[in-house]
């Protein structure tokens, strides 16, 4: 049955026909001409087919007049009495017919009343229920496409509240070309963008550049010298009351890479020296060579094979560095409590080791170490030298910001750690401040900040974003997160996560899994179905009625739902389900960005080089490339060198 009548089920493309409402007009006006020839007829017979009627038409040896003669005759014709009673006999040949007709339609087709919401009201959005959320307003992130039956064209569903949006999409479900690029081509604010295997940069870069953009391009495993640089370490605020908060933040991240927690006394008893031990390689690099210490540079400092006496010396060293005058020379305003403050800070973390058994300092020095493997890596580590860009920048730069987070697919479990740390870093600072006025909250951002964090779930647990999601939206950062399914998403957040409950928009295309189905079946809601049953017996005919409850979309029709797919040689877009919080869900249509010449001309162009705020440095290349072959150790030394080298003028080592 067409999707019109039963409001359930699969959306049919098509439009399903109504036939009889047409075949009894047809048939009542065929009759109506029918009686009024035989009318005609007569009248004209009784005037002996006067020329003062007109010409009659004879049709089947039977005469009689076209309704524009009867128009035109003379009004004396109808005074007559014979006229009067043709006339009454016509009206009776029509009328009687139609009224019995009438009085057994209802007769044989009178239905009992019929609760049509007494299991659920569930039901596919209207277009004006789809205008009302917004999502006509031609501004913001793509969330899907919907299909305008009656002008027969695709519609584009953009969304630009301050709501997250969480999408289930399958791999080759048509994600990339139906959501991402179509909204990172669009986008007007600034952004941060997950982007495995390096796609969305190469078609959009080159777009975005061209609109004033600035582009960012961080890939800590690229030996090409392409890279943006972003040193984690620049983010501590070490001249202000934040410092030590920025140094314990970094260090929990460092010393828990896959965001399990610290659960046992090495991982908690590394995290209570390795802070210490960061900050003092912190103020030490800085005041002894003028730049900021990476985690590389605290990496070697732990492990440093030329120190006589291993990690003790390095903690008696901590003791014994004057910090509060390194600090006020680097930071003079920085007041003497806090200068005190870093030094106690630095020492009692030292003091605490020293006080430890040797194997059991050993196990704790250990326990860090082996978390800082990834940043003695010579291509990481000249990836995390230095900055091309701050964190605050990406909101704050007179034009927006767009960096993309470009990571192999074999480097992702080796590069999760560093990925993590960012996102921790990102979030942290940009919900860390809020100002009012006014009756509200003051934008203190020049850019919104969309992530775009397709495969999601690939960076692991960050509990950063499960706790900044709840109220992220008011410091002007929208989230657009991407998972594979439900049981992808729970695997790593948990049952009962965040993310399910503070995402606003939840988009899904036809999943692959039976638990996803079951989930979004359930998200569409429960819809009440009328059935109308006829009991034929000899003492007559009854007709009884039952109300069921239907899912709107069953698991087996969310399994079933159409994909992108070739027909008679062309794509057809796949369907696609939008549930938008206190609203009718969306049955929706893909968007595929090729078929859009507008999208297809942006993603043409030419990919743009990465851009950096602090140093002015030679590119080698205008378009990703990835390593195919392990580089050499002395390559790999000599990039971080001239990374080092790029440093200006009295930063340099």
């Amino acid at each position: 049955m067409p999707m019109q009548s039963t409001q359930y089920g699969h959306k049919d493309r098509g439009g399903g026909a109504k036939i009889l409402p047409w075949l009894i007009l047809i048939v009542m006006v065929l009759f109506a001409y029918a009686v009024f020839a035989w009318m005609t007829g007569r009248i004209g017979a009784l005037y002996g087919y006067n020329k003062a009627l007109g010409e009659p038409l004879i049709i089947g040896g039977f005469a009689s007049y076209s309704p524009l003669a009867v128009m035109n005759w003379p009004k004396s014709v109808w005074h007559q009495p014979a006229v009067n009673q043709i006339t009454n006999q016509a009206t009776l040949a029509f009328v009687l017919p139609l009224i019995f007709a009438v009085m057994l339609v209802v007769a044989f087709t009178r239905k009992p009343k019929a609760t049509k919401d007494l299991h659920g009201t569930a039901k596919w959005a209207t277009e004006k229920e789809i205008k009302a959320m917004g999502y006509f307003d031609g501004v913001g992130v793509y969330v899907g496409g919907w299909w305008d039956q009656k002008k027969k064209i695709q519609r584009y569903l953009r969304h630009n509240g301050p709501e997250h949006i969480l999408c289930f999409a399958p791999t080759r479900s048509g994600k990339g070309v139906g959501l991402i690029l179509p909204t990172l081509l669009a986008w007007e604010g600034s952004s941060v963008v997950l982007d495995i295997k390096g796609e969305n940069y190469a078609l959009t870069s080159g777009f975005l550049k061209s609109q004033g953009h600035v582009i960012l391009h961080f890939d800590p495993s690229d030996a090409g010298k392409q890279s943006s640089r972003f040193n984690p370490l620049e983010e501590i605020r070490l001249g202000g009351d934040r410092g030590i908060s920025d140094i314990q933040q970094v260090a929990a991240m460092v010393l828990d890479p896959e965001g399990k927690g610290l659960s046992d006394y090495w991982e908690k008893a590394a995290f209570g020296f390795f802070g210490g031990a960061m900050l003092h390689c912190l103020i030490k690099i800085l005041y002894e060579q003028k730049r900021c210490a990476n985690l590389y540079d605290v990496s070697l400092m732990l492990e440093d094979p030329d120190r006589e006496g291993g990690p003790k010396e390095l903690f008696k060293e901590m003791i014994m560095s004057p910090h509060e005058e390194w600090l006020a020379e680097i930071f003079p305003d920085m007041s003497p409590e806090q200068r005190q403050a870093m030094h106690i800070f630095c020492a009692s973390a030292a003091s605490g080791m020293l006080a430890k058994a040797d194997k059991e300092m050993a196990g704790v020095v250990s326990t860090a170490t082996s978390n800082l493997a990834l940043y003695r890596d010579p291509v990481v580590a000249a990836n995390i030298a230095a900055s091309d860009f701050r964190i605050a920048d990406l909101m704050n730069q007179k034009t927006p910001c767009n960096l993309y987070l470009v990571i192999s697919p074999s480097d992702i479990a080796r590069l999760r750690p560093l990925l993590r740390l960012f996102a921790s870093q990102l979030l942290g600072r940009l919900t860390e401040k809020m100002e009012f006025g006014e009756g509200g909250t003051k934008a203190i951002y020049q850019h919104r900040l969309l992530l775009m964090f397709d495969e999601f779930t690939s960076l692991g647990k960050l509990p950063v974003v499960e706790q900044a999601i709840a109220y992220m939206a008011g410091y002007g950062v929208k989230g657009y997160f991407i998972v594979q399914d439900t049981k992808q998403l729970n695997a790593v957040y948990g049952q009962d996560n965040a993310l399910m409950a503070n995402c606003h928009v939840r988009i899904a295309f036809a999943p692959n899994l039976p638990e996803t189905a079951e989930y979004l079946s359930k998200l569409t809601g429960t819809t009440t179905v009328v059935q109308y049953k006829k009991t034929v017996s000899k003492g007559g005919t009854s007709l009884s009625v039952q109300e069921t409850a239907r899912p709107l979309l069953t698991p087996d029709e969310c399994l079933r739902l159409p994909g992108i797919r070739k027909e008679r040689g062309s794509v057809v877009p796949g369907d696609m389900l939008i549930f938008t919080a206190g609203n009718p869900p969306v049955y929706g249509r893909q968007i595929l960005h090729f078929l859009d010449p507008t999208f297809l001309a942006r993603a043409s162009m030419r990919p743009a080089p990465a851009d950096s705020l602090y140093f002015r440095r030679e590119r080698i290349a205008s378009k990703p490339t990835q390593s195919v072959e392990a580089p050499t150790q002395e390559s790999i030394e000599s990039a971080y060198l001239r990374y080092l080298e790029d440093l200006p003028e009295g930063l340099q080592k």
